[in-house]
C-alpha cells in the first residue's frame, strides 16, 4: 500500500535543476525508485562538446543508476532533458520548452548552482542568485504549480555563529535586487572588482550569493507554496542508492581523499569544532518531504517561505576531529592501491604553525619527489600538486575553524509529521544516525568512487600489503630522525657542558 508522500508523487510531473550534479542525481534516482512520478523534466546544458542527448544517455550506465536500471530497465523513460542553461538571462530556455513546463509541472525543485568558493562574483550571481529569480518568474506562469523548493546552504548565514531556521537580510552589504542590478549594468571586471566591498564579512562569492538568493526569495516570493532547504556540507551516501557514492571533491572530502593517498599530512583544522556535514541521501529525503508538506499545507498557514536546516543536531554531534579519527580508524580496512605513504593527519588551527609544518610534510617531500622525476625524464608534479592543496586548505579554512551552531526546529517538526512508513522510506533523522556505521558503510564507497579502486578482495589485500610496506618505513623514518635530533641534541648540551 502506497504511503502519504507516495500518494503525493503519484504522476506528478516535476522539474528539477541541478540534475546532473551530486544532490540532482540521486534526487531523480530516488523518485523514480520510490514513487510513480509521471515525469521529471531535468534542465540540461550542453558540456564538454557533448549536446544534452549524448549526457543524458550516459547516465544509463552511471552508479546512481545502476542498481534501478536493473530492476526496472525503462525508469529514465520517465526522465526528460530540457535544453537550458541558468547563467543565461532566460534560462537558456526556448519557446516551447518554457510552455511545456508552464502547463505541466506542479512539483518544482530548484538545485542548480555553482558551489565553487572562488567563483568570479559576476558568474556567481548569474547562477545562484539571478537564475532563482528567474525561476520564481517562470514558476508564477505554472498553471499547477502545488510547491516550489528553493535548495540554498546551511552556510548562507554563516557570518553568525548561531543560526536559525530565518532569513538574515540585515548582515547584507546591499539589497538583493540593488546587486542583481549593478551586475546587469556593469561590467563583469567592474563587479568582480566590486566584490570584496559587496561581500563584507561573507568568506567567499558561493555564501554570498545564496544569502542573495534567499533574499530574493523572502521579497519576491508573495503567494507562492515555496519553502527553503539548507543542508550542511553534503558527503557520501549512507545507504541509498549505494554505500559511499560521491562523485567530487568538494569540502571536507577533498581532505579526506588527500589523507588517504598519503599526499596530505598536515592541514588547518579545528578539531573540537562542529562539522556539519549530511550524508546525501538524507539530503534527498529531506527535500523531497519538504516538497510534500509544502504542497499540503494550507495557504492561510503560510505567511512566509519556510526554511529547513538539515545539520547534526545537538542529540548527535560530529566534530571534525572525530570526522577524522573515524576516517582514520578504518583506513587499514579500505586502503587504496595507488597510495604514496602511510595515511595519517595532523590538524592545526594556526596559521603560521601550518605553513612551518607543511614545508617539512609537503614540500620537502615535494622536491625530492620532483627531482627525482626529473633525473627520469619524467615530468616533475609534485609541488604543483602541493600548491593546488595549499590553496584549496586555505579557502575551507574558515569552515573547518569555526563552529557553528544550527536551528533544526522546522526539520524536527517536519520529521515528526511524516507517518511511520514514511520515515522508513524517506529518512533523514540525523539524531538516530550512527557516525561509526556511517564510515564503515560510505568509506568502501568512497574508495571505489573516487579512488577508482577495484572492489575486489585481491584489490584490498594488495592495498593492505603496500600500507603495511609504508607503515614500516614511516616507523623507520621517524627512528632516523628522532636518533639524529637526539644526536644533535646531545652534541649541544655537551657543547654547553664543555663551556
Amino acid at each position: 500500500m502506497a504511503s502519504e508522500m507516495q500518494k503525493f508523487y503519484k504522476d506528478k510531473v516535476v522539474f528539477l535543476t541541478g540534475g546532473s550534479g551530486f544532490l540532482g542525481r540521486v534526487i531523480i534516482e530516488k523518485l523514480l525508485r520510490t514513487t510513480e512520478v509521471k515525469r521529471i523534466y531535468v534542465l540540461l546544458r550542453s558540456k564538454s562538446g557533448q549536446d544534452i542527448k549524448e549526457r543524458f544517455s550516459s547516465w544509463e550506465s552511471h552508479p546512481v543508476f545502476v542498481g534501478l536500471l536493473q530492476s526496472n530497465p525503462k525508469a529514465l523513460q520517465r526522465v526528460a532533458p530540457l535544453c537550458g542553461d541558468c547563467q543565461e538571462p532566460d534560462l537558456g530556455l526556448n519557446n516551447s520548452d518554457r510552455q511545456l513546463l508552464v502547463e505541466e509541472v506542479q512539483v518544482v525543485l530548484h538545485g542548480a548552482a555553482t558551489v565553487r568558493f572562488t567563483e568570479p562574483l559576476h558568474i556567481a550571481l548569474a547562477i545562484n542568485t539571478r537564475a532563482t529569480r528567474l525561476m520564481l518568474d517562470l514558476a508564477r506562469q505554472m498553471q499547477n504549480l502545488q510547491v516550489f523548493v528553493h535548495v540554498s546552504t546551511a552556510y548562507s548565514n554563516c557570518v553568525v555563529d548561531h543560526i536559525k531556521e530565518h532569513f538574515y537580510p540585515e548582515h547584507l552589504t546591499c539589497p538583493a535586487a540593488k546587486v542583481l542590478e549593478l551586475n546587469e549594468t556593469l561590467s563583469s571586471d567592474l563587479v568582480d572588482n566590486m566584490a570584496p566591498a559587496l561581500l563584507g564579512r561573507y568568506p567567499n562569492t558561493y555564501t554570498y550569493t545564496k544569502a542573495l538568493a534567499e533574499q530574493v526569495i523572502q521579497q519576491e516570493a508573495g503567494d507562492l507554496p515555496i519553502c527553503i532547504f539548507r543542508p550542511g556540507v553534503i558527503i557520501a551516501s549512507y545507504k541509498e542508492p549505494v554505500s559511499g557514492w560521491i562523485d567530487n571533491l568538494y569540502g571536507p572530502i577533498a581532505v579526506l581523499h588527500g589523507a588517504s593517498y598519503g599526499v596530505l599530512r598536515i592541514t588547518r583544522l579545528n578539531v573540537k569544532a562542529r562539522a556539519g556535514i549530511v550524508p546525501v541521501d538524507y539530503c534527498v529525503n529531506c527535500v523531497l518531504t519538504c516538497a510534500w508538506h509544502t504542497a499540503v499545507t494550507s495557504p492561510s498557514l503560510r505567511k512566509e517561505p519556510t526554511i529547513y536546516a538539515l545539520t547534526p543536531c545537538e542529540e548527535n554531534l560530529i566534530t571534525w576531529g572525530g570526522f577524522r579519527d573515524k576516517a582514520t580508524r578504518l583506513s587499514y580496512d579500505y586502503p587504496l592501491t595507488r597510495m604514496m605513504w602511510v595515511p595519517f593527519l595532523h590538524c592545526t588551527t594556526t596559521p603560521w604553525l601550518f605553513r612551518l609544518v607543511s614545508y617539512f610534510y609537503h614540500l620537502l617531500p615535494g622536491y625530492t619527489i620532483d627531482l627525482f622525476l626529473w633525473v627520469r625524464g619524467r615530468k616533475p608534479r609534485m609541488i604543483r600538486l602541493y600548491d593546488k592543496i595549499h590553496k584549496t586548505i586555505e579557502i575551507l579554512a574558515p569552515f573547518v575553524d569555526t563552529s557553528w551552531r544550527f536551528e533544526t526546529e522546522n526539520t524536527q517538526r517536519l520529521w515528526r509529521r511524516m507517518s511511520a512508513e514514511d520515515q522508513k522510506l524517506f529518512d533523514f533523522d540525523i539524531r538516530s544516525l550512527n557516525w561509526d556505521d556511517y564510515f564503515l558503510q560510505a568509506l568502501p564507497g568512497i574508495r571505489i568512487y573516487l579512488g577508482k579502486e577495484d572492489p575486489g578482495a585481491e584489490s584490498l589485500e594488495r592495498g593492505r600489503r603496500i600500507f603495511w610496506r609504508f607503515k614500516v618505513l614511516h616507523r623507520m623514518l621517524q627512528f632516523i630522525l628522532c636518533s639524529g635530533l637526539a644526536v644533535i641534541f646531545w652534541s649541544l648540551v655537551k657543547l654547553l657542558i664543555s663551556f
